[in-house]
């Protein structure tokens, strides 16, 4: 077997000081992600696995993975399962943001 070393996320077994084990309020779009990935992961749908959303999660680079919470980590392989399946297009995604990022912008300026 070929020792391949440890992916950026493997931090299993290295010193990282104590765990906080504390609970916290989610935010609205925390919890959106959370329901959005259950559905799409459910018996029903069955559009991705658990594993391939981890998957997701390995392949974003070190730099986003460093600089994304843990949420919007799931976002964003979440996103990328749904454009690599074909479920949705790139440019797809981009106007959805497009319109949110407007509707916010216009929400707080009222």
């Amino acid at each position: 077997m070929i020792n391949m070393g440890r992916r950026h996320h493997d931090m299993g077994g290295l010193e990282a000081g104590p765990v906080e084990p504390n609970e916290h309020d989610y935010a609205y779009w925390e919890k959106k992600i959370d329901a959005i990935r259950r559905l799409l992961a459910d018996e029903k749908r069955k559009m991705f696995t658990v594993d391939e959303m981890r998957r997701g999660i390995e392949e974003l680079g070190a730099k986003a993975y460093d600089e994304m919470s843990y949420y919007e980590r799931w976002a964003a392989s979440t996103a990328n399962i749904l454009i690599e399946k074909g479920i949705i297009s790139i440019n797809e995604l981009g106007h959805r943001m497009s319109d949110v990022e407007a509707r916010l912008k216009s929400e707080a300026s009222e």
